[in-house]
């Protein structure tokens, strides 16, 4: 995608608006396609493991739909993140239409850009964040295991999506301040996430108990 120059020395995505004879409507298919297909790799690291646990546990149960169950829930989860890349998007071509109405507001981007990095950086060492973490954990270990109901699975997907937004709310704060489609910020972002769910510091915080 092409970039428009503004006032403060950065540039503008023309992601946000759309391109000549498109329209709206088209802008936003576009953008939510490009999005889809950027997140569905950048996810898939840190959402593998939660998936190779439901399907486990699916399969324990005996009940011979564990493949089934598990591609339910990856399809509701990755169709969770579509929709939320259109709300994104809206989001996006506001501020940038207001961005190119105002020289004030485009020359104060940058410095909202640095206050966001540093906030996200800030809020991956919290209390909060931590029991992000764990209770996607909790989701992980005890979350919809009735292999007989494909509501079950797909609620289960849901369930994994909205944890995983709060659990990299920072990281993608981090992504839009940098640039969204930037191919470095993205593989940075993949890889802090993918570690995060991986390594061993996440259970600093113990993972919620759920019988159910």
């Amino acid at each position: 995608m092409g970039e428009l120059p503004m006032p403060g020395g950065w540039s503008l995505s023309a992601m946000w608006m759309p391109m000549c004879g498109q329209t709206w409507l088209d802008a936003a298919a576009a953008f939510t396609f490009m999005w889809s297909a950027t997140m569905a790799p950048m996810m898939l690291p840190s959402l593998a493991p939660a998936l190779l646990s439901y399907w486990k546990r699916v399969r324990a149960r005996g009940k011979g739909r564990a493949a089934r169950a598990t591609a339910l829930a990856a399809a509701s989860y990755f169709c969770a993140w579509t929709a939320f890349g259109a709300i994104v998007f809206v989001v996006g071509a506001t501020v940038a239409a207001n961005v190119m109405q105002s020289s004030a507001l485009a020359r104060a981007m940058p410095v909202c850009s640095g206050v966001t990095l540093l906030l996200a950086v800030g809020l991956q060492f919290t209390a909060w964040k931590a029991r992000r973490v764990a209770c996607r954990e909790n989701v992980c270990r005890y979350g919809g295991i009735n292999a007989d109901d494909a509501s079950a699975a797909v609620l289960h997907g849901l369930r994994l999506a909205l944890h995983d937004g709060y659990c990299c709310a920072n990281f993608m704060a981090a992504l839009f301040a940098v640039g969204v489609m930037n191919p470095f910020a993205m593989g940075a972002v993949t890889v802090a996430m993918a570690v995060e769910q991986w390594a061993p510091w996440r259970v600093r915080t113990p993972p919620l108990r759920n019988p159910t």
